[in-house]
């Protein structure tokens, strides 16, 4: 089921580049490095949860690249397997869009600071971004994966799905499968090695089937008429589609009111009653979002 070798992928003896990455305002290094290690896509990605760094593939034109990022106190330490000057810049560039490094924080903060629920969470954690994923073809499918499920068996599944139809790299890591990998698989064979069921296996495919058609999950779009092509998929409902538009798109005022963690942190309200609520924190809903979330979920080491 899976290609034998990805040629492009610098082996571990490849002489590597390294740089500090500067954020643009605090940096809250706690809860980034959490969100990275339990999302780890298992054979895809490494996590040293005590020394907060991730080890990762990205793909550039020249072929994947195998970085680790650690999540310092006040910046993130990338390190990259090229010696290429080119290569490192758009490594950084993507790095810097995956942890959401560029993001003034502080103009959020202010604007969340006399908010009752809100305002507390950001003055305890100013520095809090919104980390995404470097790559939406990958998001789009552990989101599916994670549908109704906890992360660990999301992250599960996605491991199974790698180490079945992924790329084994030099680097010891795997490449994600591609759309066109995913898209021709045979259905039962698919379902039977992710270990989900009939439908979410066939909600797999018909995102890999509808990239391959030309779906382009790209930030830059027309994020309202995306989330309809979206919708329009089977298997794809709000709150997938509020989630990509969050992870992936980068809307910064994109919400997923459905959502149970966040509606468990906003007091319990029903979802309409939570997008109601939600309309206060324009235009930076999604960065209320991560601070819910983290509220709910983090806690200190």
């Amino acid at each position: 089921m899976a290609p034998t070798a990805a040629p492009d992928t610098a082996s571990p003896a490849v002489a590597g580049r390294s740089a500090i990455l500067t954020p643009n305002g605090a940096l809250d290094a706690g809860p980034m490095a959490a969100i990275l290690a339990n999302h780890a896509i298992p054979g895809c990605e490494r996590t040293d949860r005590s020394g907060r760094s991730h080890t990762r593939l990205l793909t550039i034109p020249a072929g994947p690249r195998r970085v680790t990022v650690t999540i310092r106190p006040d910046d993130v330490e990338l390190t990259a397997d090229t010696a290429d000057d080119a290569e490192f810049e758009q490594l950084v560039r993507i790095t810097r869009t995956w942890l959401d490094l560029d993001t003034d924080v502080g103009v959020i903060a202010r604007a969340f600071d006399d908010d009752p629920l809100l305002g507390p969470l950001v003055r305890r954690r100013p520095g809090l971004r919104a980390v995404g994923y470097p790559d939406a073809f990958e998001a789009a499918i552990m989101t599916v994966l994670g549908q109704q499920v906890s992360v660990a068996a999301g992250t599960t599944f996605g491991g199974r799905l790698a180490t079945a139809y992924g790329t084994p790299s030099p680097s010891g890591l795997t490449v994600f499968p591609t759309p066109r990998t995913i898209a021709e698989a045979q259905f039962e064979e698919l379902r039977a090695a992710i270990g989900v069921t009939r439908t979410r296996a066939a909600t797999v495919q018909h995102v890999a089937r509808a990239v391959v058609d030309g779906l382009d999950l790209d930030p830059s779009g027309d994020h309202a008429a995306l989330r309809r092509q979206l919708l329009a998929l089977p298997g794809i409902g709000p709150w997938s589609a509020d989630y990509l538009m969050v992870r992936v798109l980068r809307d910064p005022d994109a919400f997923t009111p459905g959502d149970l963690v966040a509606r468990r942190a906003m007091g319990d309200p029903g979802i309409r009653a939570a997008e109601r609520l939600a309309e206060a924190w324009r235009p930076y809903r999604a960065y209320a979002l991560f601070h819910l979330w983290t509220a709910s979920t983090y806690r200190e080491a």
